[in-house]
């Protein structure tokens, strides 16, 4: 596949491991950039976790504690556009290959750091992984059931949301900024940041309901009927969103109750409606409700596993599904690229490449012959 992405002609070389960092320069490669993943090698045998994330980029394997080492990585960086690390603060100062030391040789570079709690403050060097983010930032207090321990995602949102997403949008901001000033940038990426960012509404909320927003107690999460989830007969789920009235009138006058209307947010109300409606829907398989509420413009949704959602017509028409072909002939099922632009598309164009597969490769390309990149091998550089 043809890379016209609207990022094609940058280059990213990605310091980061797991899942933040990585996240972050899959959105720049899916887009066109040249995104150079840095491990060292001893990582080799965590590397299969989570390969998803590797598509469209190059790998290579690099040890930048020492001498050689760092002298490759500032061949590449001095040539490159974009650096990026999720390190703890500090360990690219002790490592060489900061900002400061790569803006030296190269005053264009966008050098982006995302950690836990950030690069100041009084946490900055604490350890920390997802869980503990969204906990300090006040955002998994609201996730999980009413009188219950606050439940873990399923998915991983401070990692992706609150660092991988909003590193992407920094860089890019970086990058228009350099297009003016012609110099680059440090950015400092929080991912107990980017949580706390996410409670914008829910600070609002509160003060527009002059109450405390709870866990699965509050206007958009269970207090609710019109905004709430329930079981079907054959213990699935399905979701109703129904927070404007007028989609709650066509949910109420479906199930023949029109004095319901008017008590869509009635506190001294809602434990019946919600107990109406909860014993209603579970007369009923999904499958029932799935085709009974089609077209019926209430706001509704069913809860989907991962399979079911891949194989929803939806995500293949909009090409969030996509199909690649591996070395060996198989057909791999890959989350497609969502962000849609109309002249410049994002694409998913390679399966993720094995652990240092593109060592050689890069190496030759910045002036290694075959018996340098030997030489470096034996002395464990790469």
């Amino acid at each position: 596949m043809t890379n016209n992405g609207a990022l094609s002609g940058l280059t990213v070389l990605d310091l980061s491991r797991l899942l933040p960092g990585p996240f972050c320069s899959m959105i720049l490669a899916d887009h066109g950039a040249r995104v150079i993943a840095i491990e060292d090698k001893r990582y080799a045998a965590e590397a299969g976790i989570n390969s998803a994330v590797l598509r469209n980029k190059e790998h290579i394997t690099l040890n930048l504690k020492s001498d050689k080492g760092r002298e490759i990585f500032f061949k590449m960086a001095e040539k490159a556009d974009i650096v990026l690390d999720g390190f703890r603060p500090g360990v690219t100062k002790r490592l060489g290959v900061d900002y400061e030391s790569v803006k030296k040789i190269n005053p264009g570079i966008i050098y982006c750091s995302i950690s836990g709690y950030g690069q100041t403050g009084p946490y900055r060097d604490e350890a920390g992984h997802d869980v503990n983010y969204l906990s300090v930032a006040g955002v998994l207090d609201l996730i999980g059931e009413k009188d219950r321990p606050p439940s873990i995602p399923g998915i991983q949102i401070a990692d992706i949301a609150g660092g991988g997403m909003y590193a992407a949008i920094g860089i890019l901001m970086a990058l228009h900024a350099r297009q003016k000033s012609g110099t680059g940038q440090y950015i400092d990426i929080s991912m107990t940041d980017g949580s706390m960012s996410f409670l914008s509404l829910v600070l609002s909320l509160k003060k527009y309901a002059g109450m405390p927003v709870k866990r699965s107690d509050s206007f958009l999460s269970h207090r609710y009927a019109c905004y709430n989830t329930y079981e079907t007969a054959d213990n699935r789920y399905l979701s109703i969103g129904a927070v404007e009235n007028r989609f709650w009138k066509n949910l109420c006058n479906y199930f023949n109750k029109p004095d319901y209307i008017a008590l869509q947010y009635d506190d001294g109300k809602k434990d019946e409606i919600i107990q109406f409606v909860r014993e209603k829907f579970k007369q009923k398989p999904l499958s029932y409700w799935c085709e009974e509420l089609d077209g019926q413009d209430i706001c509704w949704g069913p809860v989907r596993s991962l399979d079911e959602a891949m194989e929803d017509p939806l995500f293949k028409a909009r090409e969030m599904v996509v199909d690649l072909q591996s070395s060996t002939g198989e057909i791999l099922k890959c989350i497609g690229v969502p962000v849609k632009l109309s002249e410049t598309p994002g694409s998913v164009r390679q399966l993720p490449p094995s652990f240092g597969e593109n060592t050689a490769s890069v190496l030759n390309e910045f002036g290694y012959s075959a018996d340098n990149i030997k030489e470096l091998e034996a002395q464990g550089i790469i």
